[in-house]
């Protein structure tokens, strides 16, 4: 595949991303307290802010996963379902979470919990947003890494350490107005990137538009809706989860992690937060601009099935046989190298190597954001700015940068361990750490909820998210991987009503985990509202 990407593609990604630091340079200002390094100096535009969170929230796993699962085999639209949830999660952020953050100079919702709770609430909460992104957002840059070594022949080790090192570089040159404007260049060149694509293999389709939809729905890859209802796996993308499960991620995501609140905080004011946050809404169109690239990508190679080298990389063969059919013995491959490799095999040099500048810029920007965010969090912990006025300013922000660097160096290290776990131990890493999330959004928001009624027990609230975390370590099979590996089996588990012994050696669970997102912010809830009731 490496052959494929020429000197032009090389000359134009370093080139972009040697252009986005020079403008991120431009625009990140002077930094001379601790408020214009995490917060902007609250003085960014609600639209520069609206893109940021776009293009955090579009990474790289978005913008090469997407295409992939729609090639796949059942691949379809039902995805873009999740959007309904989503946008209702960020409409009740803007309306009920973002006053509350602009109420007092506070830098994080941890900040408030403490204040509203107790300091220990905001250590607790703080530990659970720093683990489930050091998992979290480690795994996204390692997604994105893979294609990029595929299709650049660059060791995934080099891959990971230019995604290490801009991401440093651009926190460290002017802490959020860098981020922020870097990932508003992220946020146009996705755009660009998926409509270009789109509509370059639509126009070399034979039929072109009429071929496009015809065989996308002859296949169902165009299906969007699906009214079932389960609790199991199978379940994931339908309406019932959109409403019920999917708004309560939505809402931790946007209004109590980190990552993104940090955003808000640089807005002007609670209004200009508002319109960014409901106005990232718009996101959802770009990942169906992703969904279409990907029906594009199914049809195209179902009227130019490769062959060679390019067949055996897409996993179209094995053992000289197809490896992979749909229904009608459509070639089915899906997974993150699909979209890349159509990148440098059927794009012209140049634009092949702009395209994928996207993907090391998605990387990057997933890096930087959790960067500044753990940056603040750390400081906050460590010197309580945001109850100290007094502090040196200076001091402060020396201190900042050097976690910047810290965590930067931390990321990247853990981000090569878990390639190095998953290439020599087989492990899959990737739904374990993606699986966190599942464990820490529900108590996060469960935690939040707490503090903005006024009412709850910290001892409560450690036990609802305690029994939350062991309740989602009996639905998932995260453990229980690493457990079969080391005492070499669970079967026992398919005693529990939450799995099901298939076989012998194999088991696998009866309840999607999304349902831990609405389940775990109650049990969290219940402990703290519960426990202040004893209490009292």
């Amino acid at each position: 595949m490496s052959e494929w990407f020429t000197t032009a593609d090389w000359v134009v990604l370093f080139g972009y991303l040697i252009l986005t630091t020079v403008i991120g340079h431009y625009m990140g200002g002077k930094q001379s307290t601790i408020k214009d390094f995490f917060a902007g100096g609250k003085s960014l535009p609600w639209w520069a802010v609206c893109g940021s969170i776009i293009a955090t929230e579009i990474s790289g796993v978005t913008f090469i996963g997407v295409p992939g699962g729609v090639m796949a085999a059942n691949g379809d639209f039902t995805y873009m379902l999740w959007g309904i949830g989503s946008v209702m999660g960020r409409v009740i952020v803007g309306i009920y979470f973002v006053k509350v953050f602009y109420e007092d100079e506070i830098y994080s919702p941890y900040d408030y919990m403490g204040r509203r709770i107790k300091p220990q609430l905001k250590t607790l909460a703080t530990v659970f947003f720093t683990v489930g992104s050091i998992l979290g957002q480690s795994v996204r840059v390692l997604v994105a890494a893979l294609p990029l070594k595929v299709v650049t022949g660059l060791d995934f080790e080099v891959c990971i350490l230019i995604i290490g090192i801009f991401a440093i570089g651009w926190t460290l040159m002017g802490g959020m107005r860098t981020v922020i404007w870097t990932d508003v260049m992220q946020f146009c060149l996705f755009t660009v990137g998926g409509l270009v694509s789109l509509f370059w293999v639509v126009t070399h389709l034979d039929g072109g538009w009429a071929t496009y939809w015809s065989v996308a729905g002859e296949n169902g890859k165009d299906r969007m809706w699906d009214g079932s209802f389960g609790i199991g796996p199978e379940f994931q993308f339908t309406f019932w989860v959109a409403i019920i499960a999917v708004p309560f991620q939505n809402l931790t995501a946007f209004g109590v992690d980190q990552l993104n609140a940090q955003r808000m905080f640089c807005c002007r004011n609670a209004g200009d937060a508002r319109k960014a946050i409901i106005g990232s809404s718009l996101g959802q169109a770009l990942t169906y601009l992703m969904l279409l690239v990907g029906a594009a990508l199914f049809v195209f190679y179902h009227q130019n099935p490769p062959e060679g080298v390019l067949a055996e990389n897409l996993n179209f063969m094995k053992d000289g046989k197809p490896a992979s059919l749909a229904e009608g013995g459509v070639p089915s491959p899906g997974g993150d190298h699909v979209f890349p490799i159509w990148i440098v095999s059927e794009l012209p040099p140049g634009l092949a190597g702009l395209i994928l500048a996207g993907l090391f810029a998605a990387a990057i920007s997933s890096l930087d954001s959790i960067l500044a965010a753990l940056s603040q969090t750390t400081i906050s912990l460590i010197h309580n700015p945001e109850n100290n006025a007094n502090l040196d300013q200076d001091m402060l922000l020396k201190a900042s940068r050097r976690w910047v660097i810290i965590w930067g160096l931390g990321l990247t290290g853990f981000t090569l361990l878990m390639e190095y776990v998953q290439r020599q131990l087989g492990v899959p890493i990737l739904p374990l750490a993606f699986g966190m999330t599942t464990y820490t959004m529900g108590p996060l928001l469960g935690m939040f909820l707490c503090a903005l009624l006024g009412r709850g027990s910290f001892r409560g609230i450690l036990v609802g998210a305690s029994i939350s975390f062991f309740l989602t370590m009996f639905i998932r099979m995260d453990i229980w991987i690493l457990v079969e590996m080391l005492t070499g089996g669970v079967d026992w588990l398919g005693m529990l009503p939450t799995y099901e012994l298939v076989s012998p050696g194999k088991v696998k669970p009866l309840v999607a985990s999304m349902w831990m997102w609405p389940v775990g912010t109650f049990l969290t809830l219940a402990g703290g509202l519960i426990g202040s009731k004893l209490k009292a």
